[in-house]
């Protein structure tokens, strides 16, 4: 409540006062005086339960003086004849006196329960901030602005210790930087027992503790606050702070494990896939270096090691690009270009895998789009591998090409068994071979994988469906102009 609004209330109060001495003087003769005290008590009354305590008491001795120098007599001097009236002068002003007081402590109480309910509210939602704050990284800067917000202050700074240094965070509208020296001295006080002293700038500091030890110190400014609220806020923002490094752990933990699982995964697959064309490579080289093959029989073994060159070739490459699209070294390169170009690049660099196999084509126009040719024909090829691997030899594999409001579509059907449903979700992740495959089918599990890498970096998606009878289909959709 402000000053303008307490020397209302009294303006108020003195002027009912004055009208209701008035109309006791001249419209009511004869008034008892015990009526014009109640009268008068009531406006005191009314007064305390709407203002603070000065007003209150202003009011009553004015309603004693008013009372004493209209209504008791000698009435219109301050001097009291009757000792008696000296008793119902008195009482009216204890009366007066306790109610004001009573009443200003009963609205005390009010707001101190306002404040706290208030206070409890900004916690609840602080803690609730709390639980939103997953990136480690920015944990402590996000903390700061969120105590900022719910509790209006001007200047909140998280100031966490790191041996001889100290890392602030700082939130508000204001810039009151802290000199790390006297967050030194604050925080070796309160390890002293003694309590902080008061920052520069206003400046207050609790302690941020971990169990009974002190990690840091919470400054803020700008508002006033009970010690108890900053010391509930501390304890919630060194909570926050010991839930961001330990999602901070867990993250590096679980990067270990899959940095290990990968690691296992890559050698595992590349020991089977390395083993298969090596073994047909070193028995084929023997038998043409033995006497008895005669020339097409050479010949043969000359393919077969041919073959099982470019399948190495094919391995080492699938590396190369995932590590790449690991380090982000693909780069978009977009022209225009017709879509069956698209499916002929990816048909011609995939040509061995696709032996004795037709392609069932089918593009629905040949409108000329603007997208990274090279990309889309290499993510596209890798699904010519996928199906011409998964279906019986010499099935047909169909591919179909249109141009829809979203860009580029282009679906892959092959004739196989079909995908469980139980690797459905699990498709496109590295390394990943179906359980019914493993042991019949050969691959790093790298391809579906890598299309998805580099179309990723086109902004364009992959997605898979089982096929009603059998087989499965891929389809991709690339972000694209039409011309």
């Amino acid at each position: 409540m402000t000053w303008s609004a307490d020397a209302r209330r009294l303006a108020q109060g003195l002027l009912a006062l004055g009208l209701l001495a008035l109309v006791f003087t001249r419209f009511i003769s004869g008034s008892n005086a015990a009526t014009v005290a109640m009268s008068f008590l009531i406006v005191v009354l009314l007064v305390a339960a709407t203002s603070r305590l000065w007003v209150a008491v202003t009011t009553s001795l004015a309603a004693v003086l008013a009372f004493n120098f209209f209504f008791l007599p000698p009435v219109g001097t301050l001097t009291i004849a009757d000792p008696q009236n000296w008793i119902a002068l008195f009482a009216l002003l204890v009366v007066s006196l306790v109610a004001s007081n009573l009443s200003a402590v009963a609205r005390t109480r009010t707001r101190e329960a306002e404040v706290r309910r208030d206070e409890l509210g900004r916690l609840f939602d602080l803690s609730r901030d709390v639980l939103l704050i997953t990136d480690g990284q920015a944990a402590n800067a996000s903390l700061a602005a969120f105590i900022a917000r719910r509790f209006d202050f001007e200047y909140v700074a998280i100031c966490v210790q790191h041996g001889p240094e100290w890392a602030v965070f700082e939130a508000g509208s204001s810039r009151l930087t802290p000199d790390p020296r006297e967050l030194s001295a604050t925080l070796r006080r309160i390890e002293d027992g003694q309590p902080p002293a008061p920052g520069v700038s206003a400046v207050r500091y609790v302690p941020l503790r971990l169990g009974a030890k002190p990690i840091g110190l919470l400054g803020v400014a700008g508002r006033p606050s009970e010690s108890e609220a900053l010391d509930a806020v501390a304890g919630l923002a060194a909570i926050a702070i010991e839930r961001a490094q330990f999602l901070d752990d867990r993250k590096v933990a679980e990067l270990a494990r899959q940095s290990e699982a990968l690691k296992s995964a890559l050698l595992a697959s590349l020991g089977h896939d390395l083993r298969t064309p090596l073994t047909a490579i070193r028995v084929a080289a023997s038998n043409l270096q033995a006497s008895w093959p005669d020339e097409r029989e050479r010949r043969e073994q000359s393919d077969l090691i041919l073959t099982e060159v470019d399948r190495l070739a094919r391995l080492f490459q699938n590396i190369l690009e995932m590590a790449r699209i690991d380090a982000g070294a693909v780069a978009e390169d977009r022209r225009w270009v017709a879509p069956s170009e698209i499916v002929e690049a990816a048909r011609t660099s995939v040509e061995p895998a696709l032996r004795g196999r037709a392609l069932q084509l089918a593009v629905e126009s040949e409108r000329l789009v603007r997208l990274d040719p090279r990309l889309t024909a290499a993510a596209l090829s890798h699904l010519f591998e996928n199906a011409a691997q998964y279906s019986p030899a010499g099935s047909p594999i169909g591919v179909d090409a249109a141009i829809t409001d979203e860009g580029l579509t282009i679906s892959v059907r092959d004739h196989g068994p079909g995908i469980p449903a139980a690797d459905l979700p699990h498709v496109f992740e590295r390394f990943h071979r179906g359980a019914n495959v493993r042991d019949r089918r050969s691959g790093t599990g790298m391809g579906l994988a890598i299309a998805k890498g580099v179309l990723a970096v086109e902004h364009g998606r992959i997605s898979v469906e089982n096929c009603a009878g059998d087989g499965a289909r891929f389809t991709i959709v690339v972000p694209a102009e039409v011309k």
